[in-house]
């Protein structure tokens, strides 16, 4: 028996030390990579990716892009919390160490967004350099359900990312049928102000503002015409009259209340100012991944209350505990939703 039981864990020496079997994909910029059979760590490119591989399989992802605040981590997984900080590979922020990278020993990277020629050869020069397979995820809106089941199928969960695609075609389905009974003229024009000055906005076809289309709205800032997140200047905002405010920043909400250029908008006079909730990621933006999926709940109710009747709590506690695997708690709710700009 004893003899038996050496040649099994002979075997299985044997076996663990060979080779991982290898499949080839072809991510969104048609790259075919090769990448293990069975991906067990996974390092985020960006944080959207970041967002992507924790509601997918936390289990995997090796490291934050950068460390979660106090109050981002009430609500993650405790396991995932304090996992190492290893920099943001892509964009214009690329703060990561690739001797950082190599010691973390990850099966992929995984990069989500925008995919053009640019990302393409940052992906393969980060994958020459490092012989680490790196994915490139399109991660369009409207792709949502399409981006988590293609790469659920990556990481080996594809009963898990079939659970949340399911649940992003049926949001943005419903979401469709009910903007089509609101003729154009409801429609709000929306200028949404990032930081605490909130003059960096995003203009047409920026990946950071296209949830306000998703949900029927006119990006005021597609005035000023095409690109990604830019500076404007007050007069431009002030020339765009738009219909409600959004905040990034509480305090440029408050900010613009009593101030009397701003106040030279009806959304200023009439209160139509609402700070976008951002735990633990931005609901709007911040990163633009898949937790814009609950993002779209909150616009829904902030944009359309009357069209939109059902309870935000509701649709709020369903996304947390199916994506950020977190049952809330009534005070978490109403910390998460209570942040408009008259609180």
């Amino acid at each position: 028996m004893s003899v038996f039981r050496g040649l099994v864990g002979l075997v299985a020496l044997l076996l663990s030390s060979l080779p991982a079997t290898a499949r080839s994909i072809t991510d969104a910029a048609g790259r075919v990579v090769e990448i293990p059979d069975r991906v067990q760590r996974v390092l985020a490119a960006g944080p959207p990716a970041s967002v992507l591989v924790y509601v997918l399989a936390p289990e995997k992802l090796a490291g934050w892009v950068r460390e979660p605040k106090p109050e981002e981590k009430a609500f993650l997984l405790p396991a995932v919390r304090d996992l190492p900080v290893f920099g943001q590979l892509t964009g214009k922020g690329g703060t990561a160490n690739m001797e950082a990278v190599l010691a973390a020993r990850p099966d992929i990277i995984v990069d989500v967004g925008t995919v053009n020629a640019t990302y393409a050869s940052l992906a393969d020069k980060v994958q020459a350099q490092t012989g680490i397979p790196y994915v490139l995820i399109d991660g369009t809106f409207a792709r949502s359900a399409a981006m988590l089941r293609e790469t659920g199928a990556i990481l080996g969960v594809p009963e898990r990312a079939e659970a949340l695609a399911a649940y992003a075609d049926e949001k943005l389905a419903a979401l469709e049928k009910s903007l089509a009974a609101i003729p154009a003229e409801k429609r709000p024009s929306v200028y949404f102000g990032r930081g605490a000055e909130g003059l960096e906005t995003g203009l047409s076809g920026s990946i950071n503002m296209e949830i306000l289309e998703a949900a029927g709205a006119r990006n005021a800032a597609a005035a000023a015409g095409k690109g990604g997140l830019t500076q404007v200047s007050l007069e431009q905002v002030l020339s765009w009259k738009p219909d409600v405010i959004l905040a990034s920043s509480p305090k440029f909400a408050h900010a613009i209340k009593d101030d009397p250029l701003w106040r030279e908008l009806d959304a200023v006079k009439a209160g139509r100012i609402h700070v976008a909730p951002a735990l633990p990621f931005g609901w709007i933006d911040s990163p633009p991944g898949v937790n814009r999926l609950i993002g779209i709940s909150w616009l829904e109710h902030t944009l359309y209350p009357e069209a939109f009747p059902a309870k935000l709590d509701e649709d709020v506690r369903t996304f947390f505990k199916l994506f950020y695997h977190v049952e809330l708690d009534d005070a978490q709710l109403a910390g998460l939703i209570g942040r408009d700009a008259d609180r």
